[in-house]
């Protein structure tokens, strides 16, 4: 078996008639059980004016994840920077890592909707220097005591850093991507990276973060200094049933739900994406879902990892129309029925990844 370290991937979605307080206790229920099974990580996902999200404000969340679970690691996945004060985000930053007890990771990105952006007056042509101008300040703020920026965007004025994060000299970032290129950015600034998209588009992201991780070892801009074994892993909808028949039957509405919260505010727009199918079968086929019995699971991530060489898999495991009873069933079986069966250790992994 391969060796493979699983965190879980979420977006909190909308349940049509459940209330919104139920949704949450629910998921923190669900990572209680994660932390107690060793995942490694949570990643929460940063959308806006969408059902895909009921978690536009990912640190509030995190920040009760931090009291209910005590391994479990957790994070945005990804913070979209363009819509942040930078000195602000910093701060909250150092919060949730004193409140996790230096648990936290700190996705970034500049966010893939121009729909979520514009709404808060962001031009999306801008973002991406918006992004990195963003992160370079954020970046000064976690490791400097005051911070002096006269940039084109952000113009800070010796800002006192009252504020320091548990983790020295900040704590990890990731990255999550769909091309090689930007699995290249990820690797030459020293982040973990989550790539999405079918087997053979993961494999050229792994290959060319691998081969730019090492060349770029040396690097004084590498922003996860203290990482010598990085992440570079991969994201997949999950849901494991008690045959594959069970599963499929379960999932298909459920993924249809997930595809029309996906698609909505596109469609606000009379437009749409085109990376995403609203037939969990389709999905499966190409491999952008695992679905099925403990076996037919296990089967697919073996054959998964092996085609890409990741090191790490971030499974969505809530999603779309999946009831709460529904996902932590499925949870369950991949808890008892599936991890067991890779090498990947938590507390191992955790060292691996700090360099320790």
């Amino acid at each position: 078996m391969p060796d493979l370290t699983f965190g879980i991937f979420d977006h909190i979605e909308r349940r049509e008639g459940e209330p919104l307080n139920q949704t949450y206790e629910g998921r923190l229920a669900m990572l209680e059980a994660a932390d107690r099974a060793g995942f490694y990580a949570y990643h929460l996902a940063e959308h806006h004016a969408t059902p895909l999200s009921m978690a536009p404000s990912p640190g509030i969340f995190l920040a009760s994840v931090a009291q209910r679970t005590r391994r479990l690691r957790m994070g945005a996945m990804v913070y979209l920077l363009p819509l942040y004060n930078p000195i602000r985000l910093a701060s909250e930053i150092c919060m949730l890592d004193h409140l996790s007890g230096g648990r936290l990771e700190i996705g970034v990105g500049r966010g893939v909707s121009p729909f979520e952006l514009a709404y808060f007056n962001v031009p999306f042509m801008e973002s991406h220097e918006i992004f990195e101008e963003s992160l370079e300040v954020i970046v000064a703020a976690l490791r400097e005591k005051r911070v002096t920026h006269m940039g084109r965007r952000h113009q800070v004025r010796g800002f006192p850093m009252e504020l320091h994060p548990k983790q020295s000299p900040n704590p990890p970032f990731w990255y999550g991507t769909s091309s090689p290129d930007r699995a290249a950015y990820a690797a030459r600034r020293g982040m973990h990276m989550i790539a999405l998209g079918p087997a053979r588009a993961i494999k050229a992201s792994v290959d060319r973060f691998r081969e730019t991780w090492q060349a770029s070892r040396g690097d004084e801009h590498r922003l996860n200094p203290m990482v010598t074994n990085p992440w570079f892993g991969a994201g997949r909808h999950i849901y494991v049933a008690e045959s594959d028949a069970k599963a499929l039957e379960e999932a298909r509405p459920a993924y249809r739900i997930f595809h029309d919260n996906i698609q909505k505010l596109w469609r606000d727009f009379f437009t749409t994406t085109l990376h995403f199918t609203n037939d969990v079968e389709v999905a499966h086929k190409t491999g952008a879902a695992i679905i099925g019995s403990p076996a037919t699971v296990r089967r697919e991530i073996e054959a998964l990892a092996a085609q890409t060489g990741i090191n790490y898999l971030a499974p969505a495991i809530a999603w779309g129309g999946l009831s709460h009873e529904q996902a932590m069933r499925s949870l369950r079986l991949f808890i008892d029925e599936v991890m067991p069966h890779f090498r990947g250790d938590s507390e191992a992994a955790a060292g691996r990844a700090a360099g320790s």
